[in-house]
């Protein structure tokens, strides 16, 4: 047991350019601010109403929680207009006030008129959607972090299978591998995320299988150090897929979706009032999947269902019931391999596997989210939730024991092994965030509170592996003459069971000096208590226990940034945060090892211009670790040289840093475009055991993509769609970092590639129609993990879907 106390100075320079902002601009006069909340009869909050100022000629939308604003307003008399589908129009004549903050607040009343079918298009920008996952609304033009939302529009249009599509259009988070093909291993600036970074609904989410897209009402993207929120997570960030919830007007869509290589997935998606309720809504999403591959005997098939309830407990409560359940089957592919770190020549459907290779996952979850409105100002939400993971996997082993021939040359023979594994993984979670706005004299507060704690609860069976099952070559594949037969594994008896323990309680607060500054400030404490356990089962079943491990650590986490709005549609910002990762090993002194901390700054503008349409970002940034884990070079005495590599110390460096763009337009005269560019430069600055200044694996130093739609206007052409999209990855790495304990690792250059898809859609009433056609120019690259996992891309593939609204 032991615990550490880790902490990061804020830079003097940051703390400096705080105190001039606060000292040089608190006492500025207040421009003059028109704000209210918009709800419904019950008091819920009405989102997404059109609020017009007729006189000024400006217009805003509410947010979720209802609520609008208008800055730097003459005072003056005005005609102020609220409008919403399916509610009676409201008309105010108010007077605004030189100087002051004016509230006027509105209720909106459902219209009796029955409506005809409508299609409402979403009109928030990236900077002004704020994200589930930051636990509290805060628009992201006043939040220094870059962030970004993948919607529903974009996720249809695109007709993504996989969160890697998705991340197509996410600058500096991207797929770095995809070990056996039965996952995608995502990495963001540089680091790899792990389950501890993958959120579903903002409960961690176990991301060793790929996640199911059909069901997802849009990804967030919440990028840089998040501990403060999370406690101890990845360096570049976090994800979160939101799944879709239930609605009170009855509708959905039956989809059928077919493509290449013998692609079928029928999906339904209902929702609505239960028996015409105002207080009970359901929403189902399920679909179907079976699959071959471009590679060949690799096949998957996938059951998914998520069903949704949402009970209006009260005027200000709301409980929400989500739970989802996926059972997955598919061919693990460990690709066609390096030989001396050279990737093979084998055509992209060369399959290394056996005919009876699988890897078979049950997921399972359930959350319950409940929302209190204490009044129009805070609000307190609590989350409990479950998962559980199960996989078992029989394949080959990776394949790296290629045999040399009689002259110590390759000639292709790849000896082949079997391995098995198995995993039961049950993760709870408990959550409770206070959220609120409030006035301290002329500072206003947007202030977050709260506490959570979470069990990951792991066992896993041992299995012998078989080192030699059989001999193929690999540039003379015959399946027919290959090797079918399952042999008998023998079940060790030995059951490995780890149980991490995690609590946290954390406070934020985005303080508006004036309507220009805002700084932000907050603090986290994290405790983890990890128990492993070790044991063995006779024939008689009594349990003898081999060994055990314990582990304590704690950290702070603080994060601060400034926030500087020259004009209501600017933000310029700067920020520091930190994270901490937890380290495995022990230090020479056989103790546990502390965790490692890692500092980050960040500084971006953010802009939304020409009125509005269209939202262009840059952001910069440096992460460092600068007490990286690597196997100490000496023990206790510091004479005897250790070959241990459980004892470490924490003197190595990594360094990430980078630039990334963000481009992204509302829909313009039919046009809408999604665009960016990312740098990410991530290297060992220093280390006893790799070479100074080498980069990291995986990592790609370029990234750029651009989408392009149109959706025709005309009368002759309504209902037609075009599209295009571009994605590039440039420069990576796999293979292995050379150290001084294995001086013939090598790293391997990946091919750079550039991706071309066209897509079109045609809508007739309710019968839609999306053909999309992938890698125009078949380019061929790899994804990869270490130098026995070299996975191909995907070559020219066409995928069709045909939707009928209810």
């Amino acid at each position: 047991m032991h615990s550490t106390y880790t902490y990061s100075n804020t830079p003097k320079s940051l703390l400096l350019l705080c105190f001039f902002f606060l000292s040089s601009l608190s006492l500025m006069a207040q421009q003059n601010v028109l704000r209210g909340r918009i709800t419904t009869p019950d008091g819920e909050p009405a989102a997404y109403v059109s609020v017009l100022l007729k006189e000024a000629n400006r217009a805003a939308i509410t947010s979720e929680e209802g609520t609008y604003q208008f800055k730097h307003i003459p005072a003056g008399t005005y005609t102020l207009m609220a409008t919403c589908i399916g509610f009676e129009s409201q008309e105010k004549t108010i007077s605004v006030a030189a100087g002051q903050t004016n509230i006027q607040d509105f209720t909106v009343t459902k219209t009796s008129t029955q409506l005809q079918e409508v299609t409402v298009t979403g009109r928030q920008s990236i900077n002004e959607k704020p994200m589930a996952i930051g636990k509290i609304a805060i628009k992201p033009l006043d939040l220094p972090q870059s962030t970004t939302i993948i919607g529903a529009e974009v996720l249809e249009k695109q007709q993504v299978q996989t969160l890697g599509e998705v991340l197509q259009n996410v600058n500096g988070v991207y797929q770095m591998g995809a070990t056996g093909g039965t996952q995608e291993e995502i990495a963001g600036r540089g680091f790899a995320f792990g389950s501890s970074n993958t959120f579903k609904n903002g409960s961690r989410f176990n991301n060793g299988i790929m996640p199911e897209m059909s069901g997802l009402e849009r990804v967030e993207v919440l990028k840089g150090s998040n501990a403060i929120l999370f406690g101890n997570v990845a360096a570049g960030g976090v994800l979160n897929l939101v799944t879709k919830k239930p609605k009170f007007e009855h509708g959905g869509e039956v989809s059928l979706r077919a493509g290449s290589y013998d692609y079928y997935k029928p999906a339904i998606d209902v929702y609505g009032a239960i028996n015409h309720s105002e207080k009970v809504a359901y929403r189902l999403n399920t679909s179907y999947l079976n699959s071959g591959s471009f590679r060949d005997q690799v096949k998957a098939e996938r059951f998914y269902i998520n069903p949704s309830l949402l009970f209006k407990a009260g005027a200000k409560t709301d409980i929400l019931l989500e739970g989802d359940y996926m059972h997955d089957t598919r061919t693990p592919d460990y690709g066609v391999g390096a030989i001396n770190y050279a990737i093979t020549d084998l055509p992209r459907s060369a399959y290394l596997g056996v005919s009876f290779g699988k890897n078979e996952v049950k997921q399972r979850s359930a959350m319950a989210t409940i929302t209190h409105r204490l009044n129009d100002k805070f609000e307190i939400r609590s989350t409990s939730s479950f998962q559980n993971y199960n996989v078992a996997l029989l394949t080959t082993s990776r394949p790296t024991n290629f045999v040399l021939d009689a002259e110590g040359r390759y000639n292709g023979d790849l000896k082949r092994g079997l391995q098995r594994s198995a995993s039961d993984e049950k993760y709870y979670l408990t959550q409770l965030d206070l959220t609120g706005k409030f006035n301290t004299g002329f500072l206003q507060h947007t202030l977050l509170v709260g506490a959570d704690v979470d069990k990951y609860d792991t066992e896993a069976p041992s299995f012998n592996a078989i080192s030699s099952y059989d001999v193929i070559n690999i540039y003379h594949l015959n399946p027919d003459n290959q090797r079918k037969d399952i042999p008998d594994f023998i079940t060790k008896p030995y059951n490995t069971k780890t149980v991490s323990n995690r609590f946290g309680v954390y406070a934020q607060d985005l303080i508006s000096v004036s309507e220009k500054v805002k700084v932000l400030a907050g603090l986290r404490y994290s405790a983890i208590d990890t128990e492993g356990e070790s044991t063995v089962t006779d024939a008689q079943t009594k349990k003898e226990v081999l060994g055990t491990t314990s582990s304590y650590d704690y950290a702070f986490s603080p994060r601060t940034g400034v926030v500087f709005q020259p004009t209501q549609n600017m933000s310029l910002f700067v920020s520091y945060a930190n994270s901490f990762t937890p380290n495995t090993g022990t230090d020479v002194n056989m103790k546990p090892l502390d965790p490692s901390i890692t500092d980050q700054y960040e500084v971006g503008i953010k802009n939304e211009l020409l009125n509005g349409l269209l939202s262009a970002n840059v952001t910069a940034y440096q992460i460092k670790n600068s007490n990286f884990a690597q196997r100490a070079l000496f023990l206790a005495n510091g004479v005897t040289a250790n070959t241990n590599n459980n004892i470490k110390e924490l003197a190595g460096e990594v360094t990430s840093q980078g630039v990334e763009v963000d481009i992204m337009s509302k829909p313009m005269l039919g046009w809408s475009l999604l665009g960016g560019y990312s740098y990410n430069d991530t290297r060992y600055t220093k280390s006893n055991t790799y070479a100074k200044n080498e980069r990291l694996r995986y990592n790609p130093s370029h990234t750029a993509n651009a989408s392009l739609f149109y959706s025709f206007q005309n009368e002759t052409l309504s209902g037609l769609n075009l599209g295009a999209t571009a994605f590039y990855v440039g420069d990576r790495l796999a293979g292995r970092n050379r150290t001084d304990a294995n001086p013939n690792f090598k790293l391997i250059a990946l091919p750079n590639y550039m991706l071309f898809d066209a897509h079109v859609g045609y809508t007739l009433q309710r019968v839609s129609v999306r053909l999309k056609l992938t890698n125009l120019l078949n380019k061929l690259s790899y994804n990869a993990h270490d130098d026995n996992s070299i996975n191909p891309i995907a070559p020219r593939q066409f995928m069709t879907t045909i939707a009928y609204k209810l």
